[in-house]
C-alpha cells in the first residue's frame, strides 16, 4: 500500500517550528478568546459563504497559536474553543440540504513531534494499556480538499454530501457523477449500507491549467466585446482547495463536470456493516471497492515509525500531484477507536500532524481598526501582496494595541508574515523598527460611535463602552442572534437588519418579533415585495418556540459558545433554571457554582460571564423582553435507550477496567450526565476501590451505590 521505506524517512529533514507562548495569564486568556472569535468568522466565511478570506494554511496558523496556548495553559480553555468545533452551518445555497445519519468529524492537530508522542500517551492512558502493549496505528498524507461523504446502498451511490457544519451538508450527488474516482457502483460484495468518506480536490497541474483556462476565456471574451483586455480583473481561484469547492459546490453540475475533480477515501461514516477489525484493514478493503486511497497509507507499528512517516512525506511534499498539509495518524484497532470515541468536535483515536509554518518579507501599508459585536478594537494590518507558500497575502491580524507596541510596526514598516502551521497570517519580525517614522497610535475613541475605547483591567483587549448605542455593535449583535447558529431565522439576512435598523424599527433582538406589526409599512418600502416580507414575517413567527440552547447562544454572552450553550442546557433543561443558578453563583452560592462547574467543559470564565451578564440591569431587560416574545421549550437531547439514560452519575474510586474519562465517555453516549460530585440531584454512583467522601455523601442521602461490574452489565444492556 505504500512506496515510503524507513530508508527514505531517514533521509527526511526533521522540520518541527515550535511556537513559543511568552505571556502571563491574562494575555493568554485575552488572545485565545481573540482567536475563538477570529476562527468562528473564518469558518463562517470558509464553510458557510464560501468566500474565504485567508488560505486553509493561514487558517491553520490561527489554529496552530491557539492549540500553543491552549497546551501552555490548559485551564484557560474556551468552551467556544475552536479546538471543539466542526466547520459551520452551510450558507443559503441553491443545493438541497442533507442531515448525516453520522456526523462528520473534525480532527485535532499536532505540530510537533513532541505533540505526536504526548498525542498516541493519550490514548495508551485512555485504553489504560500495559507498558509493553503494542499499539498500532495507520498514516496517510493529509489532502487540502473538499470533505465528502459517498452514501452506497446495496453498493450502489445513492447521496453525496459535503460536510457542511458536521451534522447538515449540501447534496452534491448529481455534482460527484462526474468525478471519475467515484464509481456508481461498488465492485464486488458490499454491506447494504456503507458511507465512505474522503476528499474532493484539484490536483496541482489541474489547478494551474483552469485558472490558464480562465484567463483564457476573459480574454476571448473581451477581444469578441472589443473590450480591452485586463488580466488583473479576471477572478481566478487562489488555491488548489478553493477551485475544488468552488467547482463541487455548484447548482449546475455540468460546471463541475467540465472541472478536473478528483477523490482519495479516508474513512467512512454509517455502514450496516463494518467487514474489517481495523483501519488500515477497511481501507484496502474500500480499495477493492473501486474508490482510490491514499498512495501513501502505510500501518506504523509504534511511535518511531509514525515520525519516519511524517518527515518521509514532508521532503516528498513539493514533488506530490496534489496539495497535502499533514499527516494524519488513526488508531489501527477498530474496538479500540470505538472506546476511545469522541469529544466535542474529534475523535480521540486521530490526530492530524501539520507541517510547519512559512514567512516572507513585505510592506505594511495602513492599519485599519474593525469593531466587532463585542465592542472590542481590532487591528488589521493591509500590506502590499505577498506570496506566502502559493498563496498571496494581503491582510493579516496584528491582534491589540499591545502587539502593535510590541512590535513597533507603523505603516511603511517592512514586515516578516508568517503563516504558522499554514494558518491566519500573523506578523512575526519588524525589519524597519529603527526607521524614523512616526509612532503609529491607537485609537482610545470607538471609530464607530466616537464612545471611549478602553481595556479593562488585566485585559490587553480595547473595547467599545457605547454598548448598544454603537451601531457595530447592535448589528453585529442582532445579525448573531438571527445567524444560522442561533435563531436561524430565513429572509433576515445582514443588509435587511441594517436597514430596519437605519429606520428605527429593528433596536434589540426583542423587535423582530414586533414587525409583525409594521406589515404595512414593510411592504411600502418597495415593489412587488408582498410575497418576501409574508415569508419573512412566516419565518419570524416559526421562531415562537425556539431551541432553547440557540436561543442562549443568539445572546451573544462572552465565552458561551453553541457547543457551551447546549452543555449548560443539557443540565439545566430549561432558560429560567440556568439564569437561576447562574444569579445565586454570582451572589456567593457556593452549591450553585459547584452545579455549573461539574459540567463537563464548563470553567470559572462561563459562570463569571453568566453571573456578570444577568448582573446588569439593561442585560435582564432585554432578557425579559425578548422572554415576552418567545416561549422555549424545555431542552431535550436525545439518547440511547438504557437504564441510565436521563439520570447524573457520579464516578468515584479506581476504575480497574477502564479510565475515569473513559467511564464519564460512556455515560454520555447512554444519555446520563457525568458529575463531578455527589449531591441530592445525583441518581447513581459508582464506586470503586479507594472510594471516600463520594461513596460516604452517597450513603448519607441514600442514592444507589454500583460497583464497576454493574456498571459493565448496564453499558452491555443499552440499546
Amino acid at each position: 500500500m505504500s512506496n515510503f521505506t524507513k530508508a527514505d524517512a531517514a533521509k527526511a529533514p526533521s522540520s518541527s517550528e515550535e511556537g513559543e507562548v511568552n505571556l502571563n495569564e491574562a494575555d493568554a486568556a485575552n488572545e485565545l478568546m481573540r482567536l475563538a472569535k477570529e476562527i468562528a468568522r473564518h469558518d463562517a466565511l470558509y464553510h458557510a459563504e464560501d468566500s474565504p478570506e485567508i488560505s486553509d494554511p493561514e487558517y491553520d496558523a490561527l489554529v496552530r497559536r491557539n492549540a500553543e496556548l491552549e497546551a501552555a495553559f490548559p485551564h484557560l480553555i474556551r468552551a467556544d474553543s475552536p479546538s471543539r468545533k466542526v466547520g459551520h452551518a452551510i450558507a443559503a445555497s441553491p443545493l438541497a440540504k442533507v442531515t448525516h445519519e453520522q456526523r462528520m468529524m473534525s480532527l485535532d492537530n499536532a505540530f510537533s513531534d513532541e505533540e505526536l508522542a504526548d498525542f498516541v500517551g493519550r490514548v495508551r492512558r485512555f485504553l489504560s494499556l500495559a507498558e509493553d502493549e503494542p499499539v498500532a496505528f495507520t498514516a496517510e498524507d493529509k489532502i487540502d480538499g473538499l470533505s465528502c461523504s459517498l452514501r452506497y446502498e446495496n453498493g450502489v451511490l445513492m447521496r453525496a454530501a459535503t460536510r457542511g457544519d458536521g451534522q447538515v451538508g449540501e447534496d452534491v450527488t448529481a455534482n460527484v457523477a462526474h468525478i471519475p474516482d467515484i464509481p456508481q457502483r461498488l465492485t464486488g460484495q458490499a454491506p447494504d449500507v456503507f458511507e465512505i468518506r474522503g476528499e474532493v480536490y484539484m490536483a496541482k497541474a489541474d489547478f494551474a491549467g483552469l485558472n490558464e483556462q480562465l484567463m483564457d476565456e476573459a480574454k476571448s471574451d473581451a477581444e469578441a466585446k472589443g473590450a480591452a483586455f485586463e488580466p488583473e480583473k479576471v477572478r481566478q481561484f487562489a488555491n488548489p482547495r478553493n477551485a475544488a469547492a468552488g467547482s463541487l459546490r455548484q447548482k449546475d453540475a455540468s460546471v463541475t463536470a467540465s472541472r478536473p475533480l478528483r477523490f482519495l477515501a479516508h474513512g467512512w461514516g454509517a455502514a450496516s456493516e463494518v467487514p474489517h477489525s481495523t483501519q488500515f484493514g477497511m481501507m484496502q478493503q474500500i480499495l477493492e471497492w473501486g474508490v482510490p486511497v491514499s498512495p501513501a497509507l502505510m500501518r506504523c507499528l509504534d511511535l518511531a515509525e509514525m515520525q519516519e512517516h511524517y518527515r518521509a512525506l514532508a521532503e516528498m511534499r513539493a514533488g506530490l500531484g496534489y496539495e497535502i498539509d499533514g499527516v494524519v495518524y488513526k488508531v489501527d484497532r477498530l474496538d479500540w477507536q470505538q472506546r476511545l470515541g469522541f469529544v466535542a468536535k474529534a475523535p480521540r483515536w486521530a490526530i492530524a500532524r501539520k507541517f510547519p509554518a512559512e514567512r516572507a518579507e513585505t510592506t505594511l501599508e495602513a492599519i485599519d481598526v474593525q469593531v466587532g459585536r463585542t465592542g472590542k478594537l481590532t487591528p488589521v494590518g493591509r500590506l502590499a501582496p505577498v506570496l506566502v507558500g502559493g498563496v498571496t497575502v494581503t491582510n493579516v491580524t496584528l491582534h491589540n494595541r499591545d502587539e502593535i507596541a510590541r512590535l513597533g510596526v507603523r505603516p511603511g514598516d517592512r514586515v516578516v508574515v508568517q503563516r504558522a502551521g499554514d494558518v491566519i497570517p500573523q506578523v512575526v519580525d519588524n525589519l524597519t523598527r529603527k526607521v524614523e517614522r512616526a509612532e503609529y497610535h491607537f485609537p482610545d475613541h470607538c471609530p464607530q460611535c466616537g464612545s471611549e475605547a478602553v481595556a479593562e483591567e488585566g485585559e490587553v483587549d480595547v473595547r467599545c463602552t457605547g454598548g448598544l448605542i454603537c451601531p457595530a455593535q447592535r448589528i453585529e449583535r442582532l445579525q448573531h442572534f438571527v445567524s444560522r447558529a442561533a435563531l436561524d431565522i430565513e429572509g433576515l439576512g445582514a443588509k435587511t437588519i441594517v436597514r430596519l435598523f437605519e429606520l428605527g424599527w429593528l433596536q434589540s433582538p426583542a423587535d423582530i418579533f414586533r414587525l409583525k406589526d409594521r406589515r404595512e409599512e414593510l411592504l411600502a418600502l418597495g415593489k412587488d415585495v408582498e410575497t418576501s416580507v409574508d415569508n419573512l414575517l412566516k419565518a419570524i413567527e416559526a421562531k415562537r418556540q425556539p431551541d432553547a440552547a440557540r436561543l442562549l447562544f443568539g445572546l451573544g454572552i462572552r465565552h458561551v459558545g453553541a457547543v457551551t450553550a447546549r452543555d449548560l442546557l443539557r443540565q439545566f433543561v430549561t432558560l429560567p433554571a440556568l439564569r437561576g443558578a447562574s444569579e445565586k453563583a454570582h451572589q456567593g452560592d457556593t452549591d450553585a457554582a459547584a452545579e455549573l462547574l461539574s459540567i463537563d467543559g464548563i470553567g470559572r470564565a462561563v459562570v463569571e460571564s453568566l453571573g456578570d451578564f444577568f448582573h446588569e440591569e439593561h442585560n435582564r431587560q432585554v432578557w425579559d423582553d425578548i422572554r415576552s416574545q418567545v416561549s422555549p421549550p424545555p431542552y431535550v437531547v436525545e439518547t440511547r435507550d438504557s437504564a441510565v439514560a436521563g439520570k447524573t452519575v457520579v464516578f468515584t474510586g479506581k476504575l480497574e477496567t477502564m479510565s475515569r474519562d473513559e467511564a464519564k465517555a460512556q455515560a454520555e453516549r447512554l444519555g446520563a450526565k457525568s458529575a463531578g460530585s455527589v449531591s441530592a440531584k445525583t441518581d447513581l454512583v459508582v464506586a470503586g476501590p479507594g472510594a471516600g467522601s463520594k461513596l460516604k455523601k452517597a450513603a448519607e442521602l441514600g442514592i444507589e451505590v454500583i460497583d464497576e461490574a454493574d456498571w459493565a452489565r448496564i453499558v452491555a444492556e443499552a440499546g
